[in-house]
């Protein structure tokens, strides 16, 4: 690939010939029909079929270089091109995605970033959900967030299900919560982040993002996927929204889940969320809740560290469950937990602390069996989700 290309790997499956289809996406999404005497004109904005080859299940795949100068610098004209009204052809994959340094838009924070606001360089950081989501009032939220602040918790978020509600808006939370991060920060010394959930149109997010930065917002937390890329674009680069933007998986599987059809998860949760302006990227595992194949997710979180983004893997972590999320040593990466933490039996702050109990016992090669721990908030986390 060149600084003046977009590299695309497609797959599709057995059956469909993938030369035939390669060159239908080369001239199709580029130039579409033309007069043969007309090519020397054309060439410049052809895509190119650069190789066709057949995986070892029998899926034909092919590489198309497309011109960079086809489209608008954005991940909207990018997303047009390279799959756009092909999509409704049949089924097709895009396995991968090279896009030149500078395209699109970056974060402005990046894993780096949010180490320097929340003050910790020296491991993992520790995220929570708020739980229950909806039917709580901003001052329960308050309350929530006092506990876990006080026990250590190094961040945490919106659900991304919360958008705003009769009885609880983003700047209603934001305005119960900021007193109290303030107090977390005055006891502790610690600035912990707060996301808070960006919901409503595509013309309105931009001013709800800066009403709540005035507010005292620290970090957001949006859906991408569902309220679209340029919306996260525009985010990430707007000079009354500078703060770090965690993006949300939210309609990914829509998208990522078919093996036949859309985009396999390194490219919608890692490059278009690298070249879109994410600082931070929620995604599910092989070890959770909402499993994806240890490859992908291994890639996924090779791409993502490699640019500079945190990796936040989600989705069934609770303290026994750790050492399947985390390698020991690792510190590149946010930890992040709801139930796992918010329904612990003694409470969120006990959540909290089994957490870290867990850490400090995992990364000092201490087994995390019901033999070896002793009684206290880890113990009880692994009587309840088991190790």
């Amino acid at each position: 690939m060149t600084s003046d290309s977009i590299d695309v790997l497609y797959e599709f499956p057995k059956g469909v010939d993938p030369e035939t289809h390669g060159r239908m996406l080369a001239i199709g999404q580029t130039v579409g029909s033309f007069h043969p005497d007309q090519v020397v004109r054309f060439t410049r904005w052809m895509g190119v079929l650069e190789e066709i080859s057949t995986s070892d299940d029998g899926r034909g795949r092919a590489r198309v270089r497309f011109p960079a100068g086809n489209v608008s610098g954005d991940l909207g004209s990018l997303l047009v091109m390279i799959l756009g009204k092909y999509s409704l052809a049949g089924p097709v994959r895009i396995l991968s995605l090279e896009l030149p340094k500078t395209y699109g838009t970056r974060g402005r924070f990046g894993m780096e970033g949010l180490r320097a606001l929340t003050g910790v360089r020296n491991r993992p950081l520790f995220m929570g959900i708020f739980k229950p989501s909806l039917g709580l009032a901003p001052s329960d939220f308050a309350e929530i967030l006092r506990e876990v602040g006080m026990a250590g918790l190094d961040l945490i978020k919106d659900d991304e299900i919360l958008p705003d509600t009769e009885t609880s808006t983003a700047l209603s939370r934001l305005l119960a919560c900021r007193p109290v991060l303030d107090e977390i920060r005055g006891a502790t010394g610690r600035e912990m982040l707060y996301a808070v959930t960006l919901s409503g149109r595509a013309d309105q997010l931009i001013d709800q993002a800066r009403r709540l930065r005035d507010a005292g917002a620290n970090a957001y937390l949006l859906s991408p996927v569902a309220y679209g890329f340029s919306v996260m674009e525009a985010l990430a680069s707007h000079p009354d929204t500078d703060l770090p933007i965690f993006a949300h998986p939210a309609m990914a599987g829509a998208l990522g889940g078919s093996p036949d059809y859309g985009f396999d998860y390194r490219v919608l949760l890692g490059s278009l969320m690298v070249h879109g302006g994410a600082d931070a990227v929620l995604y599910p595992t092989a070890a959770g809740s909402l499993p994806i194949s240890a490859e992908v997710e291994r890639g996924l979180k090779e791409l993502l560290v490699r640019e500079g983004l945190a990796p936040v893997p989600s989705a069934g972590l609770h303290p026994g469950a750790l050492p399947r999320f985390l390698a020991r040593g690792e510190r590149h990466v946010i930890l992040n937990a709801g139930t796992g933490l918010m329904d612990h039996p003694h409470g969120p702050g006990a959540g909290v602390h089994a957490f870290f109990e867990a850490y400090r016992r995992y990364e000092n090669g201490e087994p995390m069996d019901l033999h070896s721990v002793p009684d206290g908030p880890l113990r009880q986390a692994i009587l309840k989700w088991g190790p």
